[in-house]
Order: C-alpha cells, then sequence, then structure tokens
C-alpha cells in the first residue's frame, strides 16, 4: 500500500539556535527523529543497522556541550546515518553484499572520523546497492512504498526524506546522490570529484565522491566543510573550498539549459515543471541560455550523449579489482550476476582502451570548462520524473550522469513536484567551485522558494 502521509524533511540548521538558548536540545531532536523511525523503519527499510543507544549517548554529549556554550561544530548534534559501503569502527559495513554480511573492520573510514570529531550523532548505517553499484536493497520510497528510493545512496535518501534523519552520506559515481535525493524529496549534494576524503570506503571509482544527502542546502553544505577540515579531499586533492558557513545568496546573471539525453524520457508535466520554474527565473532577471541561443551550450549538449557510454567503460575496467580477488578468493556465488557479468566484461578491456576512455572524458571536461566564461551555472532536471512504481531498478541516470563524468559539483533541489511526488531540480557547477554553486543553489531556491 502506497504511504498515505506526506514525509516532512528535518532539517538542523534551524535547529540550532534553540539549542543554544536551551529551549531544544540534541538529545530531542535525536527522540524526534527516533519516532519516526520506530513509526515508519518497518514499511522505508532504510536503515542496514542501527544503534539507537550508542546515539542517545552521543546526543547526550552534544547536548551538554551546548548547555556549556561550547559546541564543537555547526553540525555538532546532528543526526546523520553513513552510507553502508563506508566504514565504521563500533558497526558493521556489508556493502550490499552477502559476502560481507556482517563484516567490521574494526576502523573508521575518514569521513567517519571527521564526523565524529565535529559532534555529530551517528544513528546507524543506511542501505546501499550491492557495492554501490546495480542491485538494488531493501528500501522504499517514503512517498510511495511501492516506489523505488532511487540508489545507490537509497537508505540516506529515504531517511532524511522522511524525516528520520537530518543527513546522511552518500556516494555517487553514475547518479547516486541527485537521483534519490531528487525521488525522495531532499537535497543531494555531490562535490567537486576529491572534494571529500574517501579514505575507507568501496567508492574508488575516479569519477566516485562522497557527498550528501541532507533536509536543506545549509545542512549538505556545513555537512560536508565540516568533513573537509578535518580530513581533507582525496590525496593529491585540495578538497572542497569556501567558508565553513554557508556561502552568501548570489542570484545568477546567466543559467545554461541543458537538455542533456535525458530529455527524450522525461515526462511531459516534468518538462513543464521545468519550463515553469525556468519563466519565473527569467522574471527573475536570469538569463536562460540554450542550445538555440548560445554556441557553448550547443557545443556542451553536443558531448553530452557521450557521457554514459564513457562513464559505463570507465567503470568497468576500475571495477576489475577488486571483483577479481571476490570472484576468486571469495564465494563467488554470492556476486549478483551483473557483478559477474561485469567482471567479465573488465577483464575483456585492455589497458589502451581505458587509456582512450580518460582521454577523450578529459576533452568532454575542458568543452564544458568553457562554459563557466558565459554562465553561472548549468540548471536542468534531476530525473525524468517522479520514481517509478517497483524496486527492481533505481530509476533512470540520464540527467545526472553528466555532472558524474564532468567531474563537477552538483546540487539537487527538492523545488518541483510532479504527479504530487517529488521531483529535483539540478544545477551544475564548476571544478572546485562548489562554494559558487550554492551561492547561485540559493539564489534559485529564493526565487522558486
Amino acid at each position: 500500500m502506497a504511504q498515505q502521509t506526506r514525509p516532512a524533511v528535518r532539517p538542523f540548521h534551524t535547529a540550532v539556535a534553540a539549542f543554544s538558548a536551551g529551549t531544544d536540545s540534541p538529545r530531542d531532536l535525536l527522540e524526534r527523529c527516533i519516532a519516526v523511525i520506530d513509526a515508519s523503519e518497518r514499511d522505508v527499510q532504510a536503515f542496514a543497522y542501527l544503534d539507537l543507544a550508542k546515539a542517545r549517548a552521543r546526543a547526550d554529549e552534544s547536548s551538554a556541550r551546548y548547555r556549556a556554550g561550547a559546541p564543537t561544530s555547526s553540525i555538532d548534534g546532528i543526526p546523520i546515518g553513513v552510507k553502508d559501503i563506508i566504514e565504521t569502527a563500533d558497526m558493521p559495513t556489508g556493502m550490499g553484499s552477502p559476502l560481507f554480511a556482517g563484516y567490521q573492520s574494526g576502523r573508521d573510514a575518514a569521513s567517519v572520523v571527521a564526523l565524529r570529531e565535529a559532534g555529530a550523532v551517528i544513528v546507524g548505517k543506511t542501505v546501499t546497492t550491492e557495492f554501490a553499484a546495480t542491485v538494488p536493497g531493501k528500501t522504499h520510497n517514503p512517498w510511495d512504498l511501492t516506489r523505488t528510493p532511487g540508489g545507490s545512496s537509497s537508505g540516506s535518501a529515504a531517511a532524511v526524506g522522511s524525516g528520520m534523519l537530518c543527513a546522511g552520506l552518500g556516494t555517487q559515481v553514475i547518479g547516486s546522490i541527485l537521483r534519490p535525493a531528487s525521488y525522495c524529496g531532499c537535497v543531494g549534494y555531490k562535490p567537486t570529484v576529491g572534494g571529500i576524503n574517501r579514505g575507507g570506503s568501496v567508492d574508488f571509482h575516479s569519477q566516485s565522491t562522497h557527498g550528501v544527502l541532507a533536509a536543506s542546502l545549509e545542512d549538505a553544505w556545513h555537512v560536508a566543510r565540516e568533513i573537509t577540515a578535518r580530513a581533507g579531499g582525496d590525496p593529491g586533492f585540495p578538497g572542497i573550498r569556501g567558508p565553513r558557513s554557508m556561502p552568501p545568496l548570489q542570484m545568477p546573471k546567466t543559467l545554461a539549459l541543458l537538455e542533456t539525453p535525458g530529455w527524450a524520457l522525461a515526462t511531459a508535466d516534468a518538462k513543464n515543471q521545468l519550463h515553469l520554474a525556468l519563466d519565473a527565473l527569467r522574471k527573475a532577471g536570469v538569463t536562460i541560455a540554450d542550445r538555440t541561443s548560445s554556441a557553448p551550450v550547443a557545443a556542451v549538449e553536443a558531448t553530452l550523449p557521450e557521457t554514459r557510454p564513457l562513464s559505463m567503460r570507465i567503470n568497468v575496467w576500475e571495477f576489475r579489482w577488486p571483483l577479481n580477488t571476490f570472484a576468486r578468493d571469495m564465494d563467488h556465488a554470492k556476486l549478483s550476476r551483473p557483478m559477474q557479468e561485469r567482471l567479465v566484461e573488465a577483464e575483456a578491456m585492455t589497458l589502451e582502451e581505458y587509456q582512450s576512455l580518460l582521454t577523450r572524458r578529459d576533452d568532454v571536461r575542458a568543452i564544458y570548462a568553457r562554459l563557466a566564461e558565459v554562465c553561472d551555472a548549468a540548471i536542468t532536471l534531476s530525473a525524468p520524473g517522479p520514481a517509478p512504481l517497483g524496486l527492481e531498478s533505481t530509476g533512470e541516470p540520464a540527467f545526472v550522469v553528466p555532472g558524474s563524468l564532468l567531474g563537477v559539483p552538483t546540487v539537487s533541489l527538492p523545488l518541483l513536484e510532479t504527479e504530487s511526488l517529488p521531483l529535483g531540480l539540478q544545477l551544475l557547477g564548476y571544478r572546485d567551485r562548489d562554494a559558487d554553486l550554492f551561492s547561485v543553489a540559493a539564489g534559485v531556491r529564493a526565487v522558486l522558494g
């Protein structure tokens, strides 16, 4: 049966003043989250593992820090989930695979260490697809239990979208943050590639990033920046640049409308919702450039049909390890058929093919980078429509795979609705200019409400 009540996200940043004033506390906020977990988790199944006793203890410690006037960070006390491909010393990391059921590495991933140091309250591990790839987990969409929550960060999106958590860690290599954010009605933030240290996580692909699913833009930024302030970016990358607080609002002068290959798949109403948003932005003084009015936009659009096949082939090669050791040194039968097939495909590839794919990816990225000379950001949908019926698939990533291949920061804003279900509005920025993207996103949000 479809969920009858409309879920509500639970922003954290708006509660902080009450913590400091003593009219609310992180423990009370956590209890409100737990009430939703108690009411909804049996149906939604967002969690692979819960530790409410430890979460309550951490929330009590956070409450004491606020009473003393000494919170550790802007996210001290935030109830948060960790995607179950990211290692946690005190919880299993199952990676969505029977191969790792109950597995504990005994260490925290870099992002988890940073969250603990910042005072975050880790409530549990959120469901992922198998190795953050194809085969769905058990999670249902909190808006309609008969629909997919998206993937691979399905549990984090469903938990945040239903108000069980204020934020959750996710990862994205194809569409694994923005697509579930669109389907579940929360903010999704995929940073510039290399922006958040991925040490201790299975998301090792060259296009993969740690990111955040959150109840608000502010929460997404604060979580990401508090992590990078302590753990940095991937080795050799500068990490997310920008202020620790939410970047100031900036009204964009020009946005590039990117139809992407998703346009042919989008529903009529999804297109209409985007056009209504664009009309509102035009009325607010924003110029919308598209393939018919701007040569740089047309040049980018011409490359976008390549982004999905390029991404998929690059990912296949990069999955050669660890799939080869999973298949040969562990229980081959516990790998899904898609993963077994992917290993066969990977081992049929040559290094030279992979090298040529990377060269072409660099070319596509260079063409997009030139768009920064004429547009503040790009805008499009996050998905072709509402979350699809059924749990056999995580949905269509055509609108979000370009941002993954380009390696640029992207956000999905829960500003649109279609068929009484959420639909994300996507903004794409420029490499290492994540703060600028958040400023533009805040401007777009101010117009669209």
